[in-house]
């Protein structure tokens, strides 16, 4: 039974991937909630640069495909740092961490699709809640943050929900840059034991594991941060 679960020698390895993939999905969804939230508040901004750029941001990474996105910022970075380095003299090669390539490259394509999901939910707010607490006193941060803010959770959940569940299947496209994770490990046993269809399969059995704890923790949230629905089960 061990040995089927070992997978020929080969099972640590794509635990080990499983980590890598949970991090860089974790790290990416952090930085694209806040590129997301940015992004919405930019779009619904009194300002024009701010809805401008905001347009622009959400146009262009939502027109490009995630691999595509992953190569400019793994391959683009790369040169930048040299362009740079070489100013003052230092003519060798630098490579970019692929960790760090995917989560800028994931982070970023995530957040241009949450921009949408958030301005919508901040949209679905009342007017008049903006108004009652400007005539309180509060302040427009205070306002967003204390009484806007975690209404906008509440009806993003479900749209956040579906993202992060694209993202962490996206995690795959950053092992062509060299990064460890599931699909790397597994490409890697498959190479050394000519056995595609067992080691990609337990990939595939990973992935659908991680998902599956990912819409059962998304649909918890929504339960939790749904009042209607908790009394509705009392």
């Amino acid at each position: 039974m061990l040995e089927v679960f070992d997978l020929q020698g080969f099972g640590h390895l794509l635990l080990a991937g499983t980590w890598i993939t949970i991090k860089l999905a974790l790290v990416s969804l952090v930085f694209g909630l806040a590129f997301g939230l940015f992004g919405a508040l930019s779009k619904l901004s009194p300002y024009a640069p701010l809805r401008i750029w905001a347009t622009l941001y959400t146009t262009i990474v939502r027109g490009l495909p995630e691999l595509l996105i992953v190569f400019a910022i793994y391959f683009g970075g790369s040169s930048l740092v040299m362009a740079g380095a070489s100013l003052f003299g230092y003519d060798e090669y630098i490579e970019i961490d692929p960790f760090a390539s995917g989560v800028a490259a994931l982070s970023i394509a995530f957040g241009a699709y949450a921009t949408e999901v958030f301005r919508m939910a901040i949209l679905s707010i009342p007017q008049g809640q903006w108004e009652a607490s400007r005539a309180m006193g509060m302040t427009p941060f205070k306002t967003f943050f204390r009484i806007i803010l975690p209404q906008v959770w509440r009806v993003a959940l479900p749209g956040l929900g579906n993202l992060f569940q694209v993202l962490l299947k996206d995690t795959a496209l950053v092992s062509v840059v060299g990064l460890q994770d599931i699909i790397r490990q597994a490409t890697t046993a498959v190479s050394s034991t000519k056995e595609p269809f067992t080691f990609y399969l337990a990939a595939a059995c990973i992935y659908l594991l991680l998902t599956a704890i990912v819409n059962a923790f998304s649909a918890y949230m929504e339960y939790r941060a749904n009042p209607a629905a908790r009394y509705k089960a009392i």
